[in-house]
């Protein structure tokens, strides 16, 4: 059996004869609406008001947006968007004082868990909600958005792995005729082995009794899994190819390390769980 061939346009059709619908947009929010529905049935379960949900839903899209959108800027591309600050806002790409329409072409997803992190915190404090109680809910949910928004990479033939040197792989026909490692379908069923894992800890188990514990299993699972896929893909940005470990590994350090300290939280630091 050889190479899968992949050759799919990221571009359903064009509206208006100027916007692109894509794949990877859709992608996105099927995975947002599907995360969200499986909050409202743990909030329902629980007998907590769904108003409360959707209030921290406006928190959490901006939060994660904006974190998406900034963790590129900043952490891939930051001589680019130092020099055009406006991209950064704005889904055009400003040439010669011309304007023309890409989308948010770059996203990167410890920029996002920084966002829905820092939106949860504040959607807490404003709203007096216990902030472990919140984060546990939706750590269980994260991971379908997470794999959602890998096949929509998949369906853009980016962020695609390093050459298999066999006939296994995919050959991303838009760049190249290589077979490789499909890393974003690694990371999407990653995430999606994450998710059963979470769901059964939730509804088996006395987990989430333990404040923090349940977003401690996904940050150390969900990065580690990261790190080691980052192994098989290609560098994102030239400046990579020089170091040791790439942007997307060293990133996922920290959250490893909270993720590890928040499963033995509740017994080094019991106050602090109190919130």
């Amino acid at each position: 059996m050889g190479p899968i061939e992949w050759n799919v346009d990221p571009e359903i059709i064009t509206l208006f004869g100027t916007f692109p619908l894509k794949y990877y947009g859709l992608l996105f929010v099927t995975g947002l609406i599907l995360s969200y529905k499986l909050a409202q049935y743990i909030y329902k379960s629980e007998g907590i008001p769904t108003e409360n949900l959707d209030k921290l839903s406006t928190y959490l899209f901006v939060g994660v947006f904006a974190g998406m959108r900034l963790g590129h800027c900043l952490f891939y591309d930051f001589e680019y968007f130092s020099e055009h600050p406006l991209e950064i806002f704005l889904p055009f790409k400003i040439t010669d004082g011309s304007w023309h329409f890409t989308g948010y072409t770059g996203l990167a997803s410890h920029g996002g868990s920084i966002g829905a992190i820092l939106s949860i915190i504040i959607y807490s404090r404003k709203h007096n909600t216990s902030l472990f109680w919140v984060l546990d809910r939706i750590a269980i949910v994260t991971p379908i958005t997470a794999a959602f928004i890998r096949f929509g990479n998949f369906m853009n033939s980016e962020i695609y792995g390093k050459p298999t040197g066999s006939d296994f792989g995919v050959i991303f026909m838009l760049d190249d005729l290589i077979p490789r490692h499909p890393t974003q379908l690694y990371e999407a069923f990653s995430y999606i082995l994450i998710l059963a894992l979470l769901w059964y800890l939730y509804k088996k188990t006395n987990i989430i009794q333990n404040k923090g514990m349940v977003l401690g299993v996904l940050l150390s699972l969900l990065f580690t899994a990261r790190f080691f896929i980052e192994f098989f893909k290609e560098n994102q940005v030239s400046f990579e190819d020089q170091m040791t470990l790439n942007m997307g590994q060293i990133l996922s350090i920290p959250f490893i390390l909270i993720g590890i300290l928040l499963l033995f939280l509740h017994k080094i630091y019991p106050k602090i769980t109190t919130i």
